[in-house]
């Protein structure tokens, strides 16, 4: 008996505890989900909130549904029911006394649908609501007294609407509100005393809608507001002040509005503020005092604007700055000296796409923690040679497309953690001046990440040839000493063409084109120089005057002071510091001015050829070449084709004459 008793009861428990559970699993409708509480239906057959739930229902989410109406009814019998979401489902209408069968409501989420009025008061039952989302609707107008009784709402989202105006007691009695969503609407202008009542608000998002002012005093009442998002309006002006009641601030953002100016100090009293963006306007200057103490500041935009420059404290007051993007600045071509001064913690440092023309040699020299730096796509056409000194942690630099032409050999020197290295598209220029820093190149492959479109641009001879691929044995000539001459130059500038000459020193005699005799020298180094040469001149009766110059065959020594101004260079071999490439041990060359391109050593003799530096005369004597070419072949032709048509006609001729009867 005591057994069965037993048994009896155990099974009696297990009922009562399971038949709840069972009971809600029964009863769950079709195209719902029933999950402890909570439903899920979604699907265009559900044309009305279903009216059979289970019992302990608390969360309630319709969504794609073919719902189009609340009724007044459709709510009614779900007393336990807490949050209530209907989206994405076409809905236009909602009776004035829908919400009055529920008041135990928390939330309402009825978010992108086809809402374009609402009738007044339909949320005022709702006395313990916290949140009502009204976003992605057609709304045009908010009445006045919507909002009434809302005592407790803690989050209200009006945005994606098509809102032009609010009242200015619209949001009065919501003193709990943390966070309003104004955003992506047509509004054009604000009351000022709109949020006067919203002292707990911590977001405020107005962006992307047609603000063309901000009224004084409007955010007076928002001690607590921690974020403010303006941006993506069409505010031309600020009011003096209009920030200073915003102590808790932590984010503003006022980009792609209109703002030429921005009035002093309109930053101050925000030491709260972590993220700041003003990028996308038409700025032409900045004050002096503008930025107020923000050591909590991690996150500054400054770009796509008309600045030409800023002033040297704008960072000053940001010491905890992580990321500065500062760039896309069509017309910013100079940085004060000490702009980087304060920013120990800096990490990123954003100026490409500037205009900068150069940089101070001490810009950066403050910024110990930084680790990454764009300078590309500026025109920065050289750059200090201790620009990078104070930059121990840096790992990425980018100097791609500027106008540089050479660097410092040992720029990078100090940079021993560098990983990554862009220098492509700048002409650079493969003379003497690139050897360090093709030599740096060519010991650190891996950190210069374009070093395969890394091209000479001049001189002609090392055109597109990769700076990595230069050298030391290239560059030997230029270990050579270069001598000004003390040759005058005046009797030469009415030449049509530019002399060179060549010095044999290894006894032979050398032959220089040349119109006069050199005169005497003009100082004491070429003199020593000059002393050495015995010059004889004759003049044949069918060339134009020759000069003839004979030279010891001991080198010439270094001078020790420094040699006087002239347009005229003898290069020469040094005693003993130097080694010349083999053509130019037994010879010296005196050049003028053109740009050297090639060199060829032949019976004794070095040919030197050059180039005129003149851009515009280069490409005519190279067209006039193509064009002397290109006629000299098309007489060639000419004359084959003529061969072969006269050929063909003495073929002819002798064939007729040949079945012509004698």
């Amino acid at each position: 008996m005591m057994d069965s008793y037993f048994r009896g009861t155990w099974w009696m428990t297990f009922l009562l505890f399971t038949l709840p559970h069972l009971t809600c699993n029964m009863v769950c409708p079709s195209s719902c989900q029933c999950v402890e509480g909570a439903v899920k239906c979604v699907g265009y057959t559900i044309t009305d909130i279903p009216k059979h739930l289970p019992v302990h229902t608390y969360l309630l989410l319709l969504n794609d549904t073919n719902m189009n109406v609340i009724n007044e009814q459709s709510l009614g019998n779900k007393d336990l029911l807490l949050r209530f979401s209907l989206t994405y489902s076409h809905l236009h209408t909602i009776h004035p006394q829908a919400f009055h069968v529920a008041p135990q409501l928390k939330s309402v989420k009825l978010s992108y649908n086809d809402l374009s009025i609402l009738p007044a008061q339909v949320f005022s039952p709702l006395t313990d609501l916290e949140q009502l989302h009204l976003d992605g609707n057609q709304l045009e107008i908010i009445a006045q007294d919507m909002f009434e009784g809302l005592v407790r709402l803690l989050d209200l989202d009006l945005s994606r609407n098509k809102l032009r105006n609010l009242s200015s007691d619209v949001f009065d009695g919501l003193t709990k509100l943390n966070f309003l969503n104004l955003g992506r609407n047509f509004i054009k202008k604000l009351p000022p005393t709109i949020f006067h009542s919203l002292t707990e608000l911590r977001q405020l998002p107005i962006y992307n809608n047609e603000l063309e002012v901000l009224e004084p005093g409007i955010f007076d009442g928002l001690i607590n507001l921690e974020e403010l998002k303006l941006h993506h309006n069409q505010i031309s002006c600020l009011p003096p002040q209009v920030f200073w009641s915003l102590r808790s601030l932590t984010m503003l953002t006022l980009s792609s509005n209109q703002l030429k100016a921005i009035p002093e100090k309109s930053f101050y009293n925000m030491p709260k503020l972590r993220k700041l963006t003003i990028y996308n306007n038409p700025l032409l200057l900045l004050p002096d005092q503008l930025m107020g103490y923000m050591p909590d500041m991690r996150e500054f935009y400054l770009y796509a604007t008309n600045l030409t420059t800023v002033p040297g404290n704008l960072f000053a007051n940001m010491s905890g700055l992580l990321s500065l993007n500062f760039h896309l600045n069509t017309f910013l071509y100079e940085l004060p000296s000490d702009l980087f001064c304060c920013l120990p913690n800096l990490h990123k440092l954003s100026l490409k796409f500037n205009n900068l023309l150069y940089l101070h040699p001490q810009l950066f020299s403050k910024l110990t923690a930084l680790d990454k730096l764009h300078l590309n796509n500026n025109k920065l056409q050289r750059l200090p040679e201790n620009i990078f000194q104070g930059l121990g942690d840096i790992l990425t630099i980018d100097l791609k497309n500027n106008h540089l032409k050479t660097l410092p050999g040992d720029i990078f020197l100090s940079n021993t953690g560098l990983r990554a290295l862009t220098l492509s598209g700048n002409p650079w220029n493969c003379t003497c001046g690139i050897r360090g820093i093709a030599k740096w190149i060519r010991h650190n492959e891996h950190v210069v990440l374009d070093r395969d479109e890394v091209l000479c641009h001049s001189p002609l001879y090392q055109l597109l040839r990769t700076i990595g691929s230069l050298s030391d044995e290239e560059f030997k000539f230029c270990n050579a000493t270069r001598y000004k001459s003390s040759f005058t130059t005046q009797n030469y500038l009415h030449e049509p063409t530019k002399p060179f000459y060549t010095i044999s020193t290894s006894g032979k005699t050398s032959t220089v084109a040349s119109t006069t005799t050199p005169p005497t020298t003009k100082s004491d180094t070429t003199q020593r120089v000059t002393e050495q040469i015995t010059t004889s001149t004759t003049t044949p009766t069918t060339k134009s005057p020759v000069l003839h110059t004979t030279v010891p065959s001991t080198p010439l020594k270094t001078p020790s002071t420094s040699p006087p101004n002239n347009d005229f260079f003898l290069l020469t071999e040094t005693q003993s510091t130097y080694d010349l490439s083999v053509p130019f041990y037994d010879t010296l060359v005196v050049e003028q001015g053109s740009e050297y391109v090639h060199h060829n050593l032949h019976k004794g003799w070095v040919y030197v050829w050059f180039l005129q530096s003149d851009t515009a005369l280069t490409g005519f004597l190279m067209f006039c070449h193509i064009l002397l070419v290109a006629t000299g072949l098309f007489f060639i032709l000419t004359t084959i084709y003529g061969m072969y048509r006269l050929n063909k006609i003495m073929d002819e001729l002798k064939a007729e004459a040949a079945h012509t009867p004698g």
